[in-house]
């Protein structure tokens, strides 16, 4: 039941309660649902979604492009999965189409730390040809969450 699926990859704290009276299932028929799509790795987790730019703490998120040559008989899977290893990988996407073939999103506590990731771990992979690192400066909307709700002026206009 896809429908449930979308619930909680929207808001993963609804209880099955809320869940089971939104989608007019049982609550057990939800919750067994819901640990059916765990073991078939349907679900995979149930991050929550942070403002980090509203803590202390510091940190640097950047997307880099990166060009490689695909193995025989693997494809790109293997390259991609050296790569996705690294603890400082947060995401790895293959690309359809472009100047390059896979983007990698790590975050690091500086520019200069993701600058030394891209040199010493990512760009001296086999089979790795080129890389682009691209710095995220603010983020506007992650996960279609807005981060900064500008508040709205509901009056209305006057004309003279």
């Amino acid at each position: 039941m896809e429908e449930i699926l979308e619930i909680i990859e929207k808001n993963s704290k609804y209880t099955n309660a809320e869940i089971a009276k939104m989608v007019g299932k049982s609550e057990e028929e939800v919750d067994r649902i819901i640990k059916d799509y765990e073991k078939e790795s349907v679900v995979l987790g149930y991050p929550a979604l942070i403002n980090w730019e509203k803590t202390s703490r510091e940190s640097v998120l950047a997307l880099i492009e990166v060009k490689v040559t695909p193995q025989r008989g693997e494809g790109f899977d293997k390259v991609a999965e050296r790569i996705y290893k690294f603890p400082e990988v947060k995401a790895c996407y293959l690309m359809s189409s472009g100047g390059f073939d896979l983007t990698v999103i790590i975050e690091g506590k500086s520019m200069k730390e993701v600058a030394l990731f891209v040199a010493e771990k990512l760009s001296i992979q086999e089979r790795v040809l080129s890389t682009s690192t691209h710095f995220v400066l603010k983020k506007y909307k992650d996960k279609g969450i807005i981060f900064e709700e500008k508040p709205r002026d509901d009056r209305e206009d006057i004309f003279i």
